[in-house]
C-alpha cells in the first residue's frame, strides 16, 4: 500500500532525525566535528566486515563504528592536537571502506546505497531497529544529560565534581555509533555527518539554554526530514541528500531570523533609551 510506504519512510527518517540532532548538539559543544565524520565515514568499513562475517549491516557498522571511535579516544588522551589525525582518519576510513566494499561484495553491492542512503528500501524491521536506536541514543542522553553537559562544556568542572570526563565521552561514543549503525540506510555514510551538525547548528542562535537548543535542534531535524521527503517523492531527487539540503535551508532560515531579531531588538532598546532620557 503507498500509504503504508510512506508511513514507514516518514517513521524512519524522524527516527534518525530526532536522535541525530541532540547528539549534534554534543559534537558541536565538544568540537568533535572531525571526530563524528571519522566515525560516519568508518561506516563503509563496517559495511564490508559484514560482508566478510555474514553479520546484519546495522551489527557490522556498530563493531566498526565503536572500535574506531575507542582507537581515537584512546589517542585523544595521549596526544595534544588531534585534529590532523582526526583528518586523515576520516577520509583514510572513507577510502579504505569503498576500496573493501568494492573488493568484497562485487557487483553485487550497490556503493550508492550505502553512501548517500537508500530510505526508501527501508522495511518495517528496519523502522523497528532505527527507533530501536534512536530510543536508546536519547535515553542514554536523559539519563546523562547533566554529567555529558558539564563534561563537554568544561572539562575542570567535571573534575572538581568528581566526574569522570573519560567515562562520558565513551558514553557518547557509544551513542553516536549506535546512530551511525542505524542511520546508515536512511542518509548514508557521506551524510550522518550533516544530519548531525546542521540542525545543532541552527539551534544554536535561537537557543538561550543548552536544553533549548537540543530541543529546536530536534524540532529543525523533523522539520529537515519532512521537508526533504516531500522534495524528494515531489522532484523525484534522492532522498539522503534531500534531507540535508532541507536541513541547510532551516540553518539559512534560522540564521537570518536570529539577525533580524537582534536587530529588532537593538532597534526597541534604543528607542526605549530614548524616551527615558526624554
Amino acid at each position: 500500500m503507498p500509504d503504508e510506504f510512506v508511513l514507514r519512510v516518514v517513521l524512519a527518517a524522524l527516527g534518525v532525525a530526532l536522535a541525530a540532532a541532540p547528539l549534534g548538539c554534543f559534537v558541536l559543544w565538544r568540537r568533535m566535528v572531525y571526530f563524528g565524520d571519522t566515525v560516519s565515514h568508518a561506516a563503509l568499513l563496517g559495511v564490508a566486515l559484514a560482508l566478510v562475517l555474514s553479520l546484519p549491516v546495522v551489527l557490522g557498522v556498530l563493531l566498526m563504528a565503536l572500535m574506531v571511535a575507542a582507537i581515537i579516544l584512546t589517542a585523544e588522551s595521549r596526544l595534544h592536537h588531534v585534529d590532523t589525525l582526526l583528518g586523515v582518519a576520516a577520509h583514510s576510513a572513507l577510502a579504505l571502506g569503498l576500496v573493501a566494499v568494492a573488493l568484497l561484495g562485487g557487483a553485487e553491492v550497490d556503493l550508492m546505497r550505502y553512501l548517500l542512503g537508500d530510505i526508501l528500501a527501508v522495511g518495517w524491521n528496519d523502522v523497528a531497529v532505527i527507533w530501536g536506536g534512536a530510543i536508546l541514543c536519547l535515553g542514554l542522553l536523559i539519563w546523562r544529560w547533566r554529567r555529558l553537559l558539564i563534561a563537554s562544556l568544561d572539562r575542570d568542572l567535571a573534575l572538581a565534581r568528581g566526574l569522570k570526563p573519560r567515562r562520558e565521552a565513551a558514553l557518547f561514543t557509544l551513542a553516536l555509533a549506535v546512530l551511525v549503525a542505524v542511520a546508515i540506510k536512511v542518509v548514508g555514510a557521506l551524510l550522518i555527518s550533516a544530519l548531525l551538525i546542521i540542525p545543532a547548528a541552527a539551534a544554536r542562535p535561537m537557543a538561550a539554554t543548552p536544553e533549548r537548543m537540543a530541543l529546536l535542534a530536534a524540532l529543525a531535524a523533523a522539520a529537515s526530514a519532512l521537508l526533504g521527503l516531500f522534495a524528494s517523492f515531489r522532484f523525484d531527487a534522492p532522498t539522503g541528500p534531500s534531507i540535508v539540503v532541507a536541513a541547510l535551508l532551516v540553518l539559512v532560515m534560522s540564521g537570518l531570523g536570529a539577525a533580524i531579531f537582534r536587530r529588532l531588538r537593538t532597534a526597541t532598546e534604543g528607542i526605549q533609551t530614548i524616551e527615558n532620557s526624554g
